[in-house]
C-alpha cells in the first residue's frame, strides 16, 4: 500500500493498533523526517566502514586533533529538566505491556522502554509497543494475565519514562521510502514523540530519549538537527526534547566532549553501555592480535581499559554539567537462597564501584534488584540527588593507550562452550520474537549475545589457544556447537527444543562466527528471519 505521504507500507493498515498509531498526522510527520534526514543518515553509515578500514590496516583509535578546541574550551550543556535530576536507579526492558507496568511501578527513578537491544522488532511488537507507551503516558495502561487472571495497573508516581529508539544501522523493513526500508530509529522517534509529547509536557515531564550505538559526533549532530526540526515543527522551545547518549562503541569514547557539544541543546548525559562497549572493542580491534579479549566472564569493570572508560566518562560529563550514568547489572534474582545471596553480593559490589567512581546512577534489568542497588546510591549521594559535583579533577589525563589497554584473563573450554550456549539460545529467542531472555541467571539482550559470538570469531581469526592447549579453529567451533546444541536440547527438553527455531539459530550462529568478514550486528541477518 502506498500512503499519500510518500511512504510505502508493506501491508494495508488493518489492525486497531495500527490505526491508532499510523494516523495520517503521524505518518505525515514521519515522512518529513524520512525525506529530510535519511540521506544524511545513509552518508553517516557509509563513513563507518571507511574509518574501520583504517583500524583494520593497523591504525588505532585516538582523540581527534581537529576538535581539540571543543575539548579544551569551557562550555556547558543547556540544562536538565527537574524530573530527570535524580536518576540513581534506572530499569530497562522491552515495550511489552506487563513489563512496562512492572518497570514503572518498580522502586526506581527511571524506566527506559526499549525498542532496541531488548526488543526483537517484529512488526506487531513495534506497533503494540507504541500503543503500550501511549497508554502508559496517559496513565491508562492495564494488563490482565490470561493464565493467572492477575491484574496489573500503574501505581501513583510511577518512574520517569525514557524511550530508547533503534540505532542508526537498524532499518524498519515494513515501511519504505524510495524503494528502501526507512531508518528504524526515525520510525520509533516520530511515533513516540507525535503521540506523547503534549501529554508528557502537560504532566511536568517531557519527550526523553536514549540514543544507542553512536560512533561519532557527526551522528550526534544528526540527532540534534532532528530534535531541533521537531521542536520548530511543533512550536516547542529549543531544548524541550532531551536525550541521553550511550557510549557503547569504542570510536565514541574518544569523542565524548564533541558528542556533548553537538547535542548541547538537548543532551542531559552519557551512559556507560558496558556490554556493547566490550563488543565494540572486539569488533573495532578485530585485526589486532594483541587486543584479543579473554572469556567474557573475566572482562569486568575492574579491568584497566573499562575502568579508564568509566572514569573518563564521569570526568567529561560532570565538567559539562551532564550526567554520567553507570552500566547494566545483567544478573537476575534467583529462587535459590544461596545463589540469590551470591547474585546480590555481586551486584552490590559492582554498583558500589560505580557509585564511588562518581556515577549519577545505574541500570538494572530486574525489579528484584532495586532494593539492593538503591541503598548503594543513597549512601553515596547523601542529601544530594546526583553526583554532578564529583569532577575527578585530580585524575591524571586519560590517554588512548589507557582506553585501548589489552585485557588479561584466560580462554577456557568452559567459557567458549558457555558463549555458544548463550548465543544459540539468544538468537533462537530473537528470531522467534523475544529480544530479552533470562539465560543461566543473566538477563541477556543483543549486546551480551554479540560478545559471545564475536569473542569466538576473534579467537578463530587469530588462532588463539584455550587454556587446555587446544587451538580454536572453525572445526573446534563446529564440534562444540553440535555438542552444546545437544546440551541445550537436554536442558530445555525435546518439546521446547523441537517447537523452537534452534536449527535456524545454529545455522546463523555458525555463519556469523566462522565467515571471514565479521558481521557488524547479528540483528541485521536476524531481522531477515523475523516477521
Amino acid at each position: 500500500m502506498s500512503h499519500d505521504t510518500g511512504l510505502t507500507l508493506a501491508a494495508p493498515i488493518r489492525s486497531s493498533a495500527e490505526k491508532e498509531i499510523l494516523t495520517e498526522d503521524a505518518l505525515a510527520f514521519l515522512n518529513e523526517l524520512v525525506q529530510r534526514f535519511t540521506p544524511a543518515r545513509n552518508a553517516l553509515l557509509a563513513e563507518r566502514p571507511v574509518w574501520q578500514a583504517k583500524i583494520d590496516a593497523g591504525a588505532l583509535p585516538d582523540f581527534l586533533p581537529d576538535t581539540a578546541s571543543i575539548r579544551n574550551d569551557n562550555w556547558k550543556i543547556r540544562g536538565i529538566p527537574a524530573d530527570l535530576m535524580d536518576r540513581r536507579v534506572e530499569i530497562t526492558g522491552p515495550v511489552d505491556r506487563k513489563m512496562i507496568i512492572n518497570a514503572l511501578n518498580a522502586n526506581v527513578k527511571v524506566f527506559m522502554a526499549d525498542f532496541e537491544d531488548s526488543l526483537a522488532p517484529a512488526w506487531d511488537k513495534v506497533i503494540d509497543g507504541q500503543v503500550n507507551l501511549r497508554d502508559a503516558v496517559n496513565g491508562t495502561i492495564t494488563y490482565t494475565d490470561p493464565q493467572t487472571g492477575k491484574n496489573y495497573a500503574l501505581k501513583e508516581n510511577p518512574a520517569v519514562l525514557i524511550c530508547r529508539v533503534r540505532g542508526l544501522h537498524l532499518p524498519e523493513k515494513h515501511v519504505h521510502w524510495q524503494g528502501a526500508p526507512i531508518p528504524g530509529g526515525l520510525f520509533d522517534f516520530a511515533l513516540y514523540f507525535h503521540h506523547n509529547h503534549r501529554q508528557l509536557l502537560d504532566k511536568g515531564s517531557g519527550p526523553y530519549f536514549y540514543l544507542p550505538k553512536t560512533q561519532t559526533y557527526q551522528e550526534a549532530a544528526w540527532w540534534s538537527d532532528i530534535f531541533s526540526f521537531t521542536e520548530d515543527r511543533y512550536g516547542l522551545p529549543r531544548g524541550t526534547i532531551k536525550a541521553t547518549i550511550l557510549i557503547e562503541t569504542l570510536p565514541a569514547v574518544f569523542q565524548m566532549d564533541e558528542i556533548l557539544y553537538h547535542l548541547r541543546d538537548h543532551i542531559v548525559g552519557l551512559n556507560c553501555g558496558r556490554w556493547d562497549y566490550i563488543f565494540s572493542y572486539i569488533k573495532t580491534l578485530k585485526n589486532h592480535p594483541d587486543r584479543v579479549l579473554p572469556d567474557r566472564q573475566a572482562v569486568t569493570m575492574e579491568k584497566s581499559f573499562l575502568s579508564a572508560y568509566s572514569k573518563l566518562l564521569i570526568k567529561t560529563c560532570h565538567r559539562r554539567g551532564a550526567f554520567a550514568m553507570g552500566g547494566m547489572a545483567a544478573f537476575i534474582p534467583s529462587k535459590d537462597a544461596e545463589r540469590n545471596t551470591w547474585v546480590l553480593d555481586k551486584v552490590r559490589a559492582d554498583k558500589e564501584l560505580e557509585a564511588s567512581n562518581g556515577h549519577d546512577g545505574t541500570w538494572i534489568a530486574h525489579p528484584g534488584l532495586a532494593d539492593t542497588v538503591l541503598p548503594v546510591f543513597d549512601r553515596a549521594f547523601g542529601a544530594r540527588c546526583n553526583q554532578l559535583g564529583v569532577l575527578r579533577e585530580n585524575d591524571p589525563p586519560t590517554t588512548a593507550a589507557d582506553l585501548l589497554a589489552p585485557c588479561s584473563g584466560g580462554r577456557t573450554d568452559a567459557g567458549m562452550r558457555a558463549n555458544i550456549r548463550v548465543a544459540l539460545q539468544y538468537i533462537e529467542a530473537w528470531i522467534s520474537g523475544n529480544g530479552c531472555v533470562p539465560i543461566y541467571g543473566l538477563m541477556e539482550d543483543a549486546a551480551t549475545a554479540e560478545i559471545s559470538r564475536t569473542s569466538i570469531w576473534q579467537w578463530i581469526r587469530h588462532g588463539k589457544t584455550l587454556d587446555n592447549g587446544e587451538r580454536v579453529t572453525p572445526a573446534l567451533f563446529e564440534k562444540m556447537l553440535a555438542e552444546e546444541t545437544a546440551v541445550v536440547r537436554q536442558e530445555l527438553g525435546d518439546a521446547r527444543f523441537n517447537s523452537g527455531r534452534f536449527d535456524e539459530a545454529a545455522a546463523l550462529l555458525h555463519r556469523i562466527t566462522t565467515q571471514d568478514e565479521l558481521i557488524d550486528f547479528l540483528t541485521l541477518p536476524g531481522y531477515e528471519l523475523l516477521a
